[in-house]
This record gives structure tokens, sequence and C-alpha cells, in this order.
């Protein structure tokens, strides 16, 4: 009777906090947006299989990606809680924001220039011994890719002020217009656009996410603009924390580089076998990263700025809970790996012996979810605080982990040992996080 009373009192509680009840609302409609891309996945997966093309897509997607996580992605992060603590300030935060937009367009500008001119120099370093054509297939989708860097980097400092005010609803469904671009030019202008049809697909998509979002926050009257003062405390504050945040992602974002460049080594299809184990895994984690570190975020920025002991206690509440609950809903999924690779991705180009190898990979990789999961929430509660110099230890850490594993387990257990690599450092990574986190609660 004191278990069940004990549940229901928890759900109760959980129902009427705001907080979990946002969470709520982003996951939902999270996984409607995922549930457009895991869709388009399959329908990519029944056209391209594990071909080059797919492969070669992928590669093209490296720099721009790499470049919006480490660059683009850290900003946001160091502005949300940066942003908080100008609006307590009472100085305008219409400045603020037009500050921030300068950083983010000329960093884009500045970024795009710079993958232009040694993108030849990157394929050599990271991917050689090619041929001339598949080169050319890289470069070719690459060109249409660049001009979304700067689409991804408005978009993301518009998705973060929308999280800001509380309009999680809009920042979380525009990611659905790549999806849908993905999927109309497939179904319907492959033919047309042949070996781009991908890149401009996600040209599109990246145009109409820009576009939804200025669209809403002009709506809603989230965007004032004023003239920028690079020299305002805030801005100060913002540039201090945002070396140490933009190492911290430049050192992650090289561990799927890394992960791809020793995959590479391997038979072509490698690439793409990597791509499609991490899709079921992805599609989960990303619900629960997503909802968790758009809300979590504001959410930790705004309480450790009024009650920093209530916040410690909120972090270690939400990351049992999650991790209790990640194991029940893995597990499944563990067991009936085969049947959902089967089932969701082998038809026309995909084969069964395509099924075996990624149902294989996806089993190494969701045991170490919920470990990246929780990882992620001890990510946004330290940024919250601006701990993001230890992040960036952590991210070397990890970086240089990475590549010794991936070098060691790729000789003795092939691409499988990419993944396994993969897991461990999430294991490790998240138990270095949570050592540090609750070292600060006694600071």
């Amino acid at each position: 009777m004191k278990v069940k009373k004990y549940i229901a009192s928890l759900i109760h509680s959980l129902r009427k906090n705001p907080t979990v009840i946002n969470i709520v609302a982003v996951a939902s409609i999270t996984f409607i947006v995922k549930g457009f891309g895991f869709y388009k996945e399959i329908v990519v997966a029944s056209n391209f299989g594990l071909s080059e093309l797919l492969d070669t897509f992928l590669i093209a997607t490296l720099v721009p990606g790499f470049i919006y996580q480490v660059f683009l992605g850290a900003f946001k992060s160091v502005f949300i809680p940066n942003y908080i603590i100008e609006q307590k300030s009472g100085r305008p935060i219409s400045s603020f924001q037009s500050t921030s937009f300068i950083i983010t367009i000329g960093t884009t500008i500045f970024f795009m220039i710079l993958a232009y001119l040694f993108t030849n120099t990157f394929l050599e370093l990271f991917f050689p011994n090619h041929s001339e054509s598949y080169y050319n297939l890289i470069k070719v989708q690459f060109f249409y890719l660049l001009p979304c860097i700067l689409f991804w980097g408005l978009s993301s400092l518009i998705s973060g002020l929308l999280n800001i005010h509380d309009e999680f609803r809009y920042s979380t469904i525009y990611p659905v217009f790549t999806s849908i671009a993905i999927l109309v030019l497939l179904l319907f202008f492959k033919n047309i656009f042949q070996e781009k049809v991908l890149a401009v697909a996600m040209l599109i998509g990246s145009i109409l996410e820009f576009s939804f979002l200025i669209i809403v926050a002009k709506s809603k009257k989230i965007i004032k603009l004023t003239k920028p003062d690079f020299r305002a405390d805030g801005t100060k504050m913002l540039f201090n924390q945002l070396p140490a945040k933009v190492s911290s992602g430049f050192l992650t974002g090289l561990i799927p580089i890394t992960d791809q460049y020793f995959a590479a080594q391997l038979i072509v299809g490698s690439i793409a076998a990597l791509n499609y184990a991490l899709k079921i895994p992805a599609f989960f984690t990303g619900i629960a990263v997503l909802a968790l570190a758009r809300v979590l975020l504001p959410h930790f920025s705004k309480l450790t700025n009024n009650d920093r002991k209530s916040a410690f206690k909120q972090l270690n509440k939400i990351l049992k809970f999650v991790f209790i609950s990640l194991i029940l809903i893995i597990i499944p999924i563990i067991l009936f790996s085969d049947n959902i690779i089967e089932l969701v991705f082998e038809r026309n180009e995909f084969t069964s012996e395509d099924t075996i190898i990624v149902s294989g990979l996806q089993i190494v990789l969701l045991i170490g979810a919920p470990f990246y999961i929780c990882g992620n929430i001890l990510v946004q509660f330290l940024t919250s605080i601006n701990k993001n110099k230890f992040m960036a230890y952590v991210s070397f850490g990890s970086m240089t982990l990475n590549i010794i594993l991936d070098y060691i387990f790729l000789k003795i257990y092939g691409i499988y040992g990419i993944v396994l690599c993969t897991t461990t450092i999430y294991v490790v990574r998240s138990l270095v996080l949570f050592i540090y986190a609750n070292k600060q609660k006694n600071l």
C-alpha cells in the first residue's frame, strides 16, 4: 500500500510540475518530428541501401555538421544562460540580441569560406586513397550543403530565444521541414536532381526552417534589435565562456569524424552501416535529449540564479528517473533488434545481410544510450552554472580515448569495434560529469 501511495503521489506531483509538463510537451512534438525523420530514413534506405552515394553524402555533411555543432551549437548553449542573466540585469536586452545575431552571421560566413577553401585538404587528409569520381561526388553535394550553415546558425539562435520565452512547441517542430523536403524530392524529383537530390533537399529544408522560425519569433514579438554593444558586461561574460564551450564542442565533434575516418578504412558501405545502426537509438535518444535540453537549460539557468540548492536536488531526481526509465525501454529493443531492423529497413537495396550487420551495431549502441542521455542532462546543468572549462577538459579526454579505442577495437572487432568504442566513451564521460557535478554541490 505504501508503494502504491508513493507512486500515486509521485505521479500527482509530476502532473502539476510545469517543467515536467514542458518536457512531456516537447517530447511529444519531438516524437512527431522524429517520426517524419525516421520515415525519411526508411525511404533513403530503400533508395540507396549501403551505397557509395550515401557514403559520400554522409561525408559531405561532416564539415557543415561539425561547424554547426562546434561553433553555432556551442554559441547557443552559452547564449541562453547569459541571456537570462542579462535579462535580470535591467540592461536593454535588444542590444544583446543584436550583438548575438551579428556574431552568429559573422561566424557562419567565416567558416563557410574556410570550409570552401580547405575542402580538398580535408578529403585528402581524412579520406585518402579513393578515386577521383568518389571525391567529385562528395564535392558536388558539399557545395549545396555549404549555405545550410548560415541558415542553421540563425535558426539555432532564434530557437534558443523561443526556448527562453517558453515557446517550446515552435522551437521543437521546425526540423520537420528538412525531413519533408527530403521526402518530397526523393519521391517526386529524384530523376531531376540525381546524385544531388539529398544535398539539394537539405538546403531547401534549412531555408524553410529559418523562414518558419523568423515568422514565429516576429509574430511573438520576441526579436527586438537595436544598436549592438560589444562592450556590455553580458557580452563580455558570453565571450569569456565561449572559448571553453567551443573547445568542448570542437573536441566532441571530432569523435564522429574519427569514427567515420576509421570506418572508411573498411569496405564500401561501412559508413552507411554505422549511419543506419544509429537511426533507431538516435530516434529514442534524440527525443529525450531534445526534450530535456530545450527545457532544462533555460530551467536550470533560471533556477541556479534563484535557488542553487534546489537545482542540485532536481538534477539528481531527474537523473535517477531518466536512467531507470531508459533501461526499461531499451531492454526489449535490444532483444528484438534483428526483427526491428528487418521490419524497418530491409527492402529493395537493403538486404538480409545488411540487417545482420546493422542489428549487431545497434545493440552495442543501445547499451550506451542511458549514459549518453544522462551525460547530456549533466552538460545542460553544468552549462547553466558556466562550468564550460571543465567540460572542455572532459571533451579532450573523450576525444583522445576515442582515437585510442577506435584504433585498438577496429583491429580486434572490425566495424563493431567502432560502436563499442562509442559506448565506452558514453559511459566514462557520463560518470566523470556526474562526479564533478556532485562536487559542485558541496562547494
